[in-house]
């Protein structure tokens, strides 16, 4: 049965679901996405009507399944879904982002049918549409190593390639038990695999891969350390199946899932017991299952199991939603871990961000401000600010950043943090620099999901700060060619590094106006210069510009003006995404790649030619870390898109009063940098 035939809490009632396990009601976000899938989990005994809830083959579900054949009442078996969490559930006590329903078996157990077994067996999977999404997000979740718990290291070595790979899993998993009954059994079967790993490859290495919870101490594994003698070992660290998948001749499993990602991965696993993707033509079993006669392809099965047939979750927006969505959330998610859980150490970091950056980098481990960094902790610096340790990582404002001005104390929605340099110093690599040049060829699936968000700024009017009231008129601007000039703010670090010949605004126009005699030039001043934050006034703008405008949210402008003129403000990278000529007389992340026209000396670095969708994923989603507000976690860009378009977003009544207060602090500066 597919999420759509599932009873839907819109319109119908929901069906009662009675269950007999006290985590149906203990853990909210199964609860949730069972209410959301028009399930209402409830106590009591079955009525006419009713379902019985159980999870799985967990020991618990015997009292349900009990309850239900004593009053004849049909059974939903419910399990975590193929992309569950970063961590087992049982490690770290995640809740699942989908959910696997099931009303006639367990998709593990092939002894009976299932509803995924019947949706593989019956369903044409034929449609284009829905192979050509299973393509390109199977494609996808092999290319960003995605697997049930997804958390990886980032930079640890995988095994020099040419390895058989044999799969362990947990002692009484309840996938073992339905291939295999018998505990002692099942050990000899894993034995038996071990052997056959050897004897049918008998000159190559054969790793030997945990499961995660046994690595965690949570559980035991079928296979030991007496084990791992000669050509075998144990997979040394936690390194992503995909990357285990890319270095392996040969993949044996029992019924491991990892033997479906190996067929996601192009390899036809050889396997031991009767999970849900053998007897489809896609892998090497040792048993025949009769009602398996159909030959499937990796997408087709990729489209039943991931895309069909399971119930996926949005957190943030609460509600049911797509693969690719929980894809979105799991990456931002995974890197957030690979970021913070070794520890961070937050130098030259004002005290009013810091509870911020806890929120934002401490979830894993709480941040620590001033000290040197020990241990496995890093060391992270705001901006250019000096820093104790040569290796530190450099963090700044992302480019959608709040709905008011970060010198006006508005935390931001987004921090870029940097391990090679800082995106507006052009005198040296960054890391948004690397991640811009490797963009001129991105899959389909990321150049879909930016042409997606690049819509919705557009149309949005998402801008890096949201201000401004008052948009000028179109007989106000004039018939003649249209620039518009966004000032900066001077003592800016990238005017400071990347505007060698040019640092002042005033400078800018006189050099807009001498290229642009009849241009008709609107020049808008920065918000914090207008507030008054910030140096860069120009009082004598109108000598060079037509017309200077201080209200209007420049969004508003760019739809009004025929192209652009700057050093190096972030407004050059919005204009580019409305289709606006954009002309740089300084270096900013965005030049150099083919898409402006450029007055000043490029770095010797840029020579790729990318394209704007390469660009834009590059900088804003590739680079930033995003915070969601109301959640309180880290989250995907568009969740930040949602949040300023339903003004979900307060600054704090303390922050407001403090950033009154800054100019008298600003006397003090080394108090309020302590």
């Amino acid at each position: 049965m597919s999420p759509s035939e599932i009873p839907s809490a819109e319109g119908a009632s929901p069906r009662r679901l009675c269950v007999y396990n006290s985590g149906f009601l203990t853990q909210s976000r199964i609860k949730r996405i069972l209410s959301l899938a028009g399930w209402q989990v409830s106590l009591g005994q079955p009525k006419d009507g009713d379902w019985v809830g159980v999870w799985g083959d967990a020991p618990s579900a015997q009292r349900g399944v009990a309850v239900a054949e004593g009053r004849n009442a049909p059974v939903l078996r419910v399990e975590d879904a193929f992309l569950r969490s970063l961590h087992p559930g049982r490690v770290a006590h995640e809740p699942p982002l989908g959910l696997l329903l099931d009303t006639t078996g367990m998709h593990f157990d092939a002894s009976r049918p299932s509803d995924l077994e019947t949706l593989l067996i019956e369903d044409p999977l034929d449609d284009t549409a829905l192979l050509n999404d299973a393509r390109m997000l199977m494609a996808r979740m092999m290319r960003e190593r995605l697997s049930k718990y997804s958390a990886c290291e980032r930079d640890i070595l995988a095994p020099d390639p040419g390895y058989v790979l044999v799969i362990d899993q947990a002692e009484n998993d309840a996938s073992v038990r339905a291939s295999v009954p018998d505990a002692k059994v099942a050990k000899a079967r894993f034995a038996e695999m071990l052997y056959y790993a050897q004897t049918e490859h008998p000159a190559a290495r054969i790793l030997i891969r945990s499961h995660p919870e046994t690595r965690a101490g949570k559980r035991g594994g079928h296979y030991t350390e007496d084990q791992a003698q000669g050509r075998i070992s144990f997979v040394d660290g936690n390194i992503a199946p995909a990357d285990l998948f890319s270095g392996a001749t040969a993949v044996y499993t029992l019924s491991s899932q990892m033997g479906f990602e190996a067929i996601l991965a192009g390899h036809k696993p050889r396997v031991f017991g009767t999970p849900f993707y053998a007897g489809w033509g896609l892998s090497e079993d040792e048993h025949s299952l009769d009602r398996r006669q159909r030959k499937l392809t990796r997408a087709q099965l990729f489209a039943a199991a991931m895309i069909k047939f399971p119930v996926w979750y949005d957190p943030f927006e609460d509600c049911l939603c797509d693969l690719a969505r929980v894809m979105d959330v799991i990456e931002a998610r995974r890197r957030a871990w690979q970021d913070d859980h070794q520890g961070w150490v937050g130098q030259n970091i004002r005290l009013w961000k810091r509870p911020h950056m806890n929120a934002m980098f401490g979830q894993h481990k709480q941040m620590r401000f001033g000290k040197s960094a020990s241990g496995t902790a890093r060391t992270m610096v705001w901006g250019s600010g000096p820093a104790t340790v040569s290796d530190a990582w450099r963090v700044e404002d992302g480019f959608i950043r709040s709905q008011g001005l970060g010198a006006e104390l508005v935390p931001p929605l987004s921090l870029a943090l940097d391990d090679l340099g800082m995106y507006y110093d052009p005198t040296r690599p960054s890391r948004l620099e690397t991640l811009i040049s490797e963009s001129a060829d991105l899959p389909d699936d990321a150049v879909a999901r930016t042409r997606r968000l690049m819509a919705r700024i557009v149309s949005e009017g998402v801008t890096k700060y949201h201000s401004g009231t008052v948009s000028p008129s179109d007989e106000a601007l004039g018939e003649t060619h249209r620039i518009l000039v966004p000032g900066q703010v001077e003592d800016d670090a990238s005017i400071l590094l990347g505007s060698p010949d040019i640092t002042s605004n005033s400078a800018l126009l006189e050099c807009v106006r001498a290229k642009n005699p009849e241009a008709h030039i609107l020049y808008k001043p920065h918000p914090d210069v207008l507030a008054g934050l910030r140096p860069g006034a120009v009082p004598q703008a109108l000598d060079w510009a037509d017309e200077v405008t201080t209200d209007a949210p420049i969004a508003c402008l760019f739809g009004k003006v025929d192209a652009l003129w700057t050093l190096t403000s972030l407004a050059g990278f919005e204009a580019l995404m409305r289709g606006l000529p954009v002309t740089t007389l300084g270096v900013p992340f965005y030049a150099g790649w083919g898409l402006t026209t450029d007055l000043c000396e490029m770095p010797d670095r840029r020579t790729v030619k990318v394209p704007l969708e390469g660009l834009v994923h590059a900088a804003l989603i590739a680079y930033p870390r995003y915070f969601d507000p109301v959640t309180g976690q880290t989250c995907p860009v568009e969740v930040v898109l949602d949040r300023l378009a339903t003004g979900a977003i307060q600054t704090p009544p303390r922050l407001r009063a403090l950033s009154k207060a800054q100019g008298l602090l600003s006397t003090y500066s080394w108090l309020w940098r302590r």
